[in-house]
Protein backbone atom coordinates (compact mmCIF):
# COMPACT_ATOMS: atom_id res chain seq x y z
CA UNK A 1 0.00 0.00 0.00
CA UNK A 2 1.32 3.47 -0.86
CA UNK A 3 1.70 6.30 1.54
CA UNK A 4 -1.28 8.07 -0.03
CA UNK A 5 -3.44 5.00 0.50
CA UNK A 6 -2.39 4.88 4.20
CA UNK A 7 -3.35 8.51 4.66
CA UNK A 8 -6.75 8.02 2.99
CA UNK A 9 -7.45 4.86 4.97
CA UNK A 10 -6.47 6.47 8.23
CA UNK A 11 -8.69 9.51 7.58
CA UNK A 12 -11.66 7.43 6.61
CA UNK A 13 -11.17 5.15 9.60
CA UNK A 14 -10.98 8.11 11.98
CA UNK A 15 -14.21 9.59 10.60
CA UNK A 16 -15.97 6.26 10.82
CA UNK A 17 -14.88 5.65 14.35
CA UNK A 18 -15.98 9.06 15.48
CA UNK A 19 -19.42 8.67 13.98
CA UNK A 20 -20.26 5.04 14.79
CA UNK A 21 -18.06 3.99 17.65
CA UNK A 22 -20.57 4.91 20.34
CA UNK A 23 -23.27 2.64 18.70
CA UNK A 24 -21.44 -0.33 17.30
CA UNK A 25 -18.43 -2.40 17.79
CA UNK A 26 -15.55 -1.79 15.37
CA UNK A 27 -15.57 -4.03 12.28
CA UNK A 28 -11.83 -4.13 12.04
CA UNK A 29 -9.23 -2.70 9.69
CA UNK A 30 -9.93 -5.14 6.84
CA UNK A 31 -13.63 -4.18 6.56
CA UNK A 32 -12.81 -0.51 6.59
CA UNK A 33 -10.34 -0.85 3.77
CA UNK A 34 -12.90 -2.69 1.58
CA UNK A 35 -15.44 0.10 2.14
CA UNK A 36 -12.89 2.73 1.13
CA UNK A 37 -12.12 0.88 -2.10
CA UNK A 38 -15.83 0.79 -3.08
CA UNK A 39 -16.20 4.50 -2.42
CA UNK A 40 -13.08 5.30 -4.43
CA UNK A 41 -14.40 3.32 -7.41
CA UNK A 42 -17.81 5.08 -7.25
CA UNK A 43 -16.10 8.45 -6.98
CA UNK A 44 -13.95 7.72 -10.05
CA UNK A 45 -17.01 6.70 -12.15
CA UNK A 46 -18.99 9.79 -11.15
CA UNK A 47 -16.01 12.04 -11.85
CA UNK A 48 -15.51 10.56 -15.36
CA UNK A 49 -19.19 10.97 -16.23
CA UNK A 50 -19.13 14.55 -15.09
CA UNK A 51 -16.11 15.23 -17.28
CA UNK A 52 -17.83 13.81 -20.36
CA UNK A 53 -20.90 15.96 -19.75
CA UNK A 54 -18.74 19.01 -19.24
CA UNK A 55 -17.29 18.55 -22.75
CA UNK A 56 -20.46 17.39 -24.57
CA UNK A 57 -22.83 20.13 -23.43
CA UNK A 58 -20.79 23.12 -24.77
CA UNK A 59 -20.11 21.32 -28.07
CA UNK A 60 -23.80 20.51 -28.62
CA UNK A 61 -24.85 24.01 -27.68
CA UNK A 62 -22.33 25.53 -30.08
CA UNK A 63 -23.52 23.30 -32.95
CA UNK A 64 -27.12 24.27 -32.31
CA UNK A 65 -26.26 27.97 -32.37
CA UNK A 66 -24.29 27.71 -35.62
CA UNK A 67 -26.87 25.59 -37.56
CA UNK A 68 -28.70 27.58 -40.30
CA UNK A 69 -32.37 26.78 -40.86
CA UNK A 70 -33.27 25.15 -44.25
CA UNK A 71 -35.62 27.59 -46.05
CA UNK A 72 -37.20 24.76 -48.12
CA UNK A 73 -40.09 22.95 -46.46
CA UNK A 74 -39.36 19.25 -46.31
CA UNK A 75 -41.81 16.40 -46.47
CA UNK A 76 -43.76 15.63 -43.38
CA UNK A 77 -41.95 13.07 -41.20
CA UNK A 78 -43.85 10.16 -39.82
CA UNK A 79 -42.52 8.80 -36.55
CA UNK A 80 -41.91 5.07 -36.45
CA UNK A 81 -43.26 3.58 -33.23
CA UNK A 82 -40.90 1.53 -31.11
CA UNK A 83 -41.60 -2.17 -30.62
CA UNK A 84 -42.98 -1.49 -27.20
CA UNK A 85 -45.34 1.15 -28.52
CA UNK A 86 -46.47 -1.16 -31.35
CA UNK A 87 -47.29 -4.04 -29.06
CA UNK A 88 -48.78 -1.86 -26.36
CA UNK A 89 -51.16 0.01 -28.60
CA UNK A 90 -54.66 -1.48 -28.68
CA UNK A 91 -56.22 -2.53 -32.01
CA UNK A 92 -57.85 0.58 -33.55
CA UNK A 93 -61.62 0.48 -34.02
CA UNK A 94 -62.97 -0.01 -37.58
CA UNK A 95 -63.43 3.23 -39.57
CA UNK A 96 -66.81 4.87 -39.38
CA UNK A 97 -68.65 4.72 -42.73
CA UNK A 98 -68.64 8.08 -44.53
CA UNK A 99 -71.96 9.83 -44.84
CA UNK A 100 -70.85 11.68 -48.00
CA UNK A 101 -72.36 10.49 -51.32
CA UNK A 102 -69.86 8.67 -53.63
CA UNK A 103 -69.03 10.24 -57.03
CA UNK A 104 -71.69 9.20 -59.53
CA UNK A 105 -70.46 6.98 -62.35
CA UNK A 106 -70.67 8.35 -65.91
CA UNK A 107 -73.83 7.20 -67.74
CA UNK A 108 -73.50 4.30 -70.15
CA UNK A 109 -73.50 5.76 -73.65
CA UNK A 110 -73.73 2.48 -75.58
CA UNK A 111 -76.69 3.01 -77.94
CA UNK A 112 -77.72 0.24 -80.31
CA UNK A 113 -78.77 0.76 -83.91
CA UNK A 114 -82.38 -0.08 -83.09
CA UNK A 115 -82.37 2.40 -80.19
CA UNK A 116 -81.01 5.12 -82.47
CA UNK A 117 -83.68 4.44 -85.08
CA UNK A 118 -86.44 4.52 -82.44
CA UNK A 119 -85.31 7.77 -80.78
CA UNK A 120 -85.63 11.43 -81.67
CA UNK A 121 -82.11 12.80 -81.81
CA UNK A 122 -80.40 16.10 -82.59
CA UNK A 123 -77.80 16.25 -85.38
CA UNK A 124 -75.07 18.79 -86.08
CA UNK A 125 -75.96 21.27 -88.81
CA UNK A 126 -75.87 20.27 -92.48
CA UNK A 127 -74.33 22.54 -95.13
CA UNK A 128 -76.61 25.17 -96.59
CA UNK A 129 -76.91 23.54 -100.02
CA UNK A 130 -78.71 20.38 -98.82
CA UNK A 131 -82.52 20.16 -99.04
CA UNK A 132 -84.60 21.51 -96.18
CA UNK A 133 -85.77 17.98 -95.46
CA UNK A 134 -82.24 17.28 -94.14
CA UNK A 135 -83.33 18.32 -90.66
CA UNK A 136 -81.27 18.54 -87.47
CA UNK A 137 -83.71 18.88 -84.52
CA UNK A 138 -85.49 15.82 -83.11
CA UNK A 139 -84.61 13.73 -86.14
CA UNK A 140 -85.99 10.24 -86.70
CA UNK A 141 -83.23 8.54 -88.71
CA UNK A 142 -84.20 6.50 -91.77
CA UNK A 143 -82.73 2.96 -91.88
CA UNK A 144 -82.57 2.80 -95.69
CA UNK A 145 -79.69 4.62 -97.40
CA UNK A 146 -81.26 4.08 -100.82
CA UNK A 147 -84.44 5.99 -100.04
CA UNK A 148 -85.28 8.61 -102.69
CA UNK A 149 -86.33 11.08 -100.01
CA UNK A 150 -83.83 13.66 -98.80
CA UNK A 151 -84.04 12.74 -95.12
CA UNK A 152 -81.23 11.85 -92.69
CA UNK A 153 -80.31 8.17 -92.84
CA UNK A 154 -78.27 5.92 -90.56
CA UNK A 155 -75.45 4.29 -92.55
CA UNK A 156 -74.03 1.01 -91.29
CA UNK A 157 -73.55 -0.07 -87.69
CA UNK A 158 -72.58 2.12 -84.70
CA UNK A 159 -69.12 1.98 -83.10
CA UNK A 160 -68.37 2.20 -79.38
CA UNK A 161 -65.53 3.49 -77.19
CA UNK A 162 -64.61 5.83 -74.34
CA UNK A 163 -64.19 9.02 -76.36
CA UNK A 164 -63.89 11.55 -73.52
CA UNK A 165 -61.98 9.51 -70.94
CA UNK A 166 -64.77 9.44 -68.35
CA UNK A 167 -64.65 5.66 -67.99
CA UNK A 168 -67.94 5.07 -69.83
CA UNK A 169 -68.61 4.12 -73.44
CA UNK A 170 -69.96 6.54 -76.06
CA UNK A 171 -71.48 5.81 -79.49
CA UNK A 172 -70.25 6.83 -82.95
CA UNK A 173 -72.39 6.64 -86.12
CA UNK A 174 -72.22 7.61 -89.78
CA UNK A 175 -75.27 9.50 -91.02
CA UNK A 176 -76.07 10.94 -94.43
CA UNK A 177 -78.64 12.94 -96.32
CA UNK A 178 -79.26 12.76 -100.05
CA UNK A 179 -78.62 15.74 -102.29
CA UNK A 180 -79.15 14.83 -105.93
CA UNK A 181 -77.48 11.49 -106.69
CA UNK A 182 -74.94 11.74 -103.87
CA UNK A 183 -75.07 11.75 -100.07
CA UNK A 184 -73.79 14.45 -97.77
CA UNK A 185 -72.32 12.55 -94.81
CA UNK A 186 -71.05 13.18 -91.28
CA UNK A 187 -69.65 11.06 -88.45
CA UNK A 188 -71.37 11.98 -85.17
CA UNK A 189 -70.78 11.01 -81.51
CA UNK A 190 -73.63 10.41 -79.04
CA UNK A 191 -73.88 9.81 -75.29
CA UNK A 192 -76.56 9.51 -72.59
CA UNK A 193 -77.23 11.98 -69.80
CA UNK A 194 -77.96 11.06 -66.19
CA UNK A 195 -81.65 10.64 -67.06
CA UNK A 196 -80.82 8.15 -69.80
CA UNK A 197 -81.70 10.44 -72.72
CA UNK A 198 -79.56 10.37 -75.88
CA UNK A 199 -77.45 13.51 -76.21
CA UNK A 200 -75.24 14.70 -79.06
CA UNK A 201 -71.55 15.19 -78.28
CA UNK A 202 -70.69 16.62 -81.68
CA UNK A 203 -69.64 16.09 -85.26
CA UNK A 204 -66.34 14.30 -85.75
CA UNK A 205 -65.96 15.00 -89.48
CA UNK A 206 -68.21 15.64 -92.47
CA UNK A 207 -67.97 15.43 -96.24
CA UNK A 208 -68.29 19.21 -96.41
CA UNK A 209 -64.90 19.52 -94.66
CA UNK A 210 -63.25 19.58 -98.12
CA UNK A 211 -63.96 15.87 -98.49
CA UNK A 212 -65.88 14.07 -101.18
CA UNK A 213 -66.91 10.96 -99.29
CA UNK A 214 -66.78 9.02 -96.00
CA UNK A 215 -67.02 5.25 -96.35
CA UNK A 216 -66.27 3.72 -92.91
CA UNK A 217 -64.88 4.34 -89.43
CA UNK A 218 -63.61 2.47 -86.38
CA UNK A 219 -63.27 3.40 -82.70
CA UNK A 220 -59.93 2.43 -81.16
CA UNK A 221 -59.16 1.34 -77.60
CA UNK A 222 -57.65 4.75 -76.75
CA UNK A 223 -60.88 6.54 -77.66
CA UNK A 224 -59.69 7.93 -81.01
CA UNK A 225 -61.77 7.49 -84.16
CA UNK A 226 -60.26 6.37 -87.47
CA UNK A 227 -62.29 7.53 -90.46
CA UNK A 228 -61.80 6.47 -94.07
CA UNK A 229 -62.35 9.44 -96.36
CA UNK A 230 -62.18 10.02 -100.12
CA UNK A 231 -61.59 13.00 -102.39
CA UNK A 232 -64.67 12.28 -104.52
CA UNK A 233 -67.85 10.26 -104.05
CA UNK A 234 -68.55 7.51 -106.58
CA UNK A 235 -71.86 8.23 -108.23
CA UNK A 236 -73.30 9.10 -111.56
CA UNK A 237 -70.46 8.42 -114.02
CA UNK A 238 -67.69 8.24 -111.38
CA UNK A 239 -66.58 4.60 -110.93
CA UNK A 240 -65.90 2.91 -107.59
CA UNK A 241 -62.14 2.70 -108.19
CA UNK A 242 -61.69 6.36 -109.03
CA UNK A 243 -61.53 8.10 -105.58
CA UNK A 244 -58.35 8.55 -103.60
CA UNK A 245 -58.88 7.12 -100.12
CA UNK A 246 -57.16 7.87 -96.81
CA UNK A 247 -57.45 6.95 -93.13
CA UNK A 248 -57.54 9.96 -90.81
CA UNK A 249 -57.70 9.91 -87.00
CA UNK A 250 -59.78 12.22 -84.80
CA UNK A 251 -60.00 12.73 -81.01
CA UNK A 252 -62.07 14.66 -78.46
CA UNK A 253 -60.24 17.70 -77.07
CA UNK A 254 -62.73 18.52 -74.31
CA UNK A 255 -64.64 20.98 -76.49
CA UNK A 256 -64.74 19.44 -79.96
CA UNK A 257 -63.29 16.74 -82.18
CA UNK A 258 -60.13 17.50 -84.13
CA UNK A 259 -57.82 15.56 -86.42
CA UNK A 260 -54.78 14.14 -84.63
CA UNK A 261 -53.18 11.80 -87.19
CA UNK A 262 -53.18 10.87 -90.87
CA UNK A 263 -52.93 12.98 -94.03
CA UNK A 264 -54.58 16.40 -94.02
CA UNK A 265 -55.06 16.71 -97.80
CA UNK A 266 -55.17 14.55 -100.89
CA UNK A 267 -52.96 16.38 -103.32
CA UNK A 268 -52.48 15.24 -106.91
CA UNK A 269 -53.70 11.73 -107.59
CA UNK A 270 -50.48 9.72 -108.22
CA UNK A 271 -52.37 7.30 -110.47
CA UNK A 272 -53.23 9.95 -113.08
CA UNK A 273 -51.31 11.30 -116.04
CA UNK A 274 -51.60 14.13 -118.56
CA UNK A 275 -52.59 13.13 -122.11
CA UNK A 276 -52.82 15.63 -124.96
CA UNK A 277 -54.76 14.98 -128.16
CA UNK A 278 -54.31 16.91 -131.40
CA UNK A 279 -55.92 16.20 -134.81
CA UNK A 280 -55.84 17.28 -138.41
CA UNK A 281 -58.87 17.95 -140.58
CA UNK A 282 -61.58 15.36 -141.02
CA UNK A 283 -61.28 14.63 -144.74
CA UNK A 284 -64.62 13.50 -146.20
CA UNK A 285 -64.53 11.51 -149.45
CA UNK A 286 -67.05 11.54 -152.29
CA UNK A 287 -70.22 9.49 -152.07
CA UNK A 288 -70.30 6.04 -153.70
CA UNK A 289 -73.13 4.59 -155.80
CA UNK A 290 -75.26 4.10 -152.70
CA UNK A 291 -74.57 7.57 -151.40
CA UNK A 292 -72.22 6.44 -148.66
CA UNK A 293 -69.11 8.41 -147.86
CA UNK A 294 -66.01 7.79 -145.73
CA UNK A 295 -64.05 10.25 -143.64
CA UNK A 296 -60.46 10.03 -142.51
CA UNK A 297 -58.58 11.86 -139.76
CA UNK A 298 -55.04 11.69 -138.35
CA UNK A 299 -54.58 12.19 -134.62
CA UNK A 300 -51.53 12.43 -132.34
CA UNK A 301 -51.42 11.63 -128.64
CA UNK A 302 -48.67 12.79 -126.26
CA UNK A 303 -48.24 11.45 -122.71
CA UNK A 304 -46.78 14.30 -120.67
CA UNK A 305 -46.58 12.06 -117.60
CA UNK A 306 -45.94 11.37 -114.85
CA UNK A 307 -47.63 7.96 -115.28
CA UNK A 308 -47.33 5.43 -118.10
CA UNK A 309 -50.60 4.61 -119.83
CA UNK A 310 -51.16 0.86 -120.31
CA UNK A 311 -53.91 1.40 -122.90
CA UNK A 312 -55.04 4.37 -124.99
CA UNK A 313 -58.76 4.61 -125.63
CA UNK A 314 -60.64 6.79 -128.11
CA UNK A 315 -64.32 7.72 -128.00
CA UNK A 316 -67.00 10.14 -129.25
CA UNK A 317 -67.10 8.33 -132.59
CA UNK A 318 -70.87 8.79 -132.68
CA UNK A 319 -70.31 12.41 -133.77
CA UNK A 320 -68.62 11.15 -136.97
CA UNK A 321 -69.93 7.69 -137.79
CA UNK A 322 -69.06 4.00 -137.48
CA UNK A 323 -65.38 2.93 -137.44
CA UNK A 324 -64.48 1.59 -140.89
CA UNK A 325 -60.72 1.08 -141.12
CA UNK A 326 -57.23 2.38 -140.56
CA UNK A 327 -55.94 1.89 -137.02
CA UNK A 328 -59.51 1.46 -135.84
CA UNK A 329 -59.59 -1.96 -137.49
CA UNK A 330 -57.62 -3.40 -134.52
CA UNK A 331 -59.44 -1.67 -131.70
CA UNK A 332 -61.10 -3.47 -128.82
CA UNK A 333 -64.35 -2.01 -127.58
CA UNK A 334 -64.59 -1.24 -123.83
CA UNK A 335 -66.97 0.77 -121.66
CA UNK A 336 -66.10 4.38 -120.87
CA UNK A 337 -67.58 7.20 -118.81
CA UNK A 338 -69.86 7.97 -121.74
CA UNK A 339 -70.35 5.83 -124.81
CA UNK A 340 -68.11 2.90 -125.66
CA UNK A 341 -64.46 3.47 -126.45
CA UNK A 342 -61.91 1.82 -128.75
CA UNK A 343 -58.76 0.65 -126.93
CA UNK A 344 -55.42 0.54 -128.75
CA UNK A 345 -51.77 0.58 -127.63
CA UNK A 346 -50.11 1.75 -124.45
CA UNK A 347 -48.11 4.97 -124.25
CA UNK A 348 -45.17 5.48 -121.83
CA UNK A 349 -44.63 8.86 -120.23
CA UNK A 350 -42.86 11.35 -122.47
CA UNK A 351 -43.79 9.48 -125.65
CA UNK A 352 -46.18 10.23 -128.54
CA UNK A 353 -48.10 8.19 -131.12
CA UNK A 354 -49.93 9.06 -134.33
CA UNK A 355 -52.96 7.18 -135.65
CA UNK A 356 -55.14 7.30 -138.77
CA UNK A 357 -58.84 6.62 -138.32
CA UNK A 358 -61.41 5.94 -141.04
CA UNK A 359 -65.19 6.21 -140.54
CA UNK A 360 -68.37 5.69 -142.49
CA UNK A 361 -69.30 9.31 -142.51
CA UNK A 362 -72.74 9.78 -140.97
CA UNK A 363 -72.85 13.25 -139.45
CA UNK A 364 -75.49 13.97 -136.86
CA UNK A 365 -78.52 15.88 -138.04
CA UNK A 366 -78.40 18.07 -134.92
CA UNK A 367 -75.95 20.92 -134.66
CA UNK A 368 -73.04 18.91 -133.15
CA UNK A 369 -69.58 19.20 -134.61
CA UNK A 370 -67.51 16.02 -135.12
CA UNK A 371 -65.12 15.38 -132.23
CA UNK A 372 -62.74 12.83 -130.74
CA UNK A 373 -61.54 12.18 -127.21
CA UNK A 374 -58.61 10.21 -125.76
CA UNK A 375 -58.92 8.24 -122.49
CA UNK A 376 -56.37 6.67 -120.12
CA UNK A 377 -57.06 2.97 -119.40
CA UNK A 378 -55.16 0.70 -117.02
CA UNK A 379 -54.29 -2.97 -117.50
CA UNK A 380 -57.72 -3.96 -116.16
CA UNK A 381 -59.43 -1.77 -118.77
CA UNK A 382 -60.60 0.69 -116.11
CA UNK A 383 -60.71 4.28 -117.31
CA UNK A 384 -59.13 7.14 -115.38
CA UNK A 385 -59.57 10.87 -115.26
CA UNK A 386 -56.83 13.06 -116.71
CA UNK A 387 -54.80 15.67 -114.87
CA UNK A 388 -55.77 18.26 -117.50
CA UNK A 389 -58.88 16.93 -119.17
CA UNK A 390 -59.49 20.02 -121.33
CA UNK A 391 -56.83 18.95 -123.87
CA UNK A 392 -58.14 15.38 -124.10
CA UNK A 393 -60.84 16.30 -126.61
CA UNK A 394 -60.70 18.04 -129.98
CA UNK A 395 -63.36 19.30 -132.37
CA UNK A 396 -62.69 18.28 -135.97
CA UNK A 397 -62.76 20.65 -138.90
CA UNK A 398 -64.37 19.06 -141.97
CA UNK A 399 -62.65 19.22 -145.32
CA UNK A 400 -63.82 17.95 -148.69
Amino acid sequence: MTELDDILVSGEFAAFREAYAPAVHPAGTTAVRETVRRRRRRTAVVTAAAAVLAVAIPVGANAALNRRPDPRPGPAQTATPSPSETTASPTPPPPTPSTASPTAAAPDGRITRSQLLAARIDLPTWPSYVPKTCTTARVRLDPEAGTPDSVPVLLGEPGYGDLDGDGAVETVVLVGCRTGEALVKQVVAFDRNAAGRITTIGRIVGTYDELGDITEFSVRDDGTIRVRVADIQPCCSTPEWSPQRQWRTYAWTGRRFTQTAGPTRFGVDPRLTDLTLTAGDLVVGPADAKGNRTATVTVTVVNKGPVDVPLLGFSDFYTIGEPAGGDLSRCRTVPSDGAEACVLDGLPTGKRKTYTFTFRYEPLEVDVRPALRVIHYDGQKRWWRDLKFKDNQVELHTAG
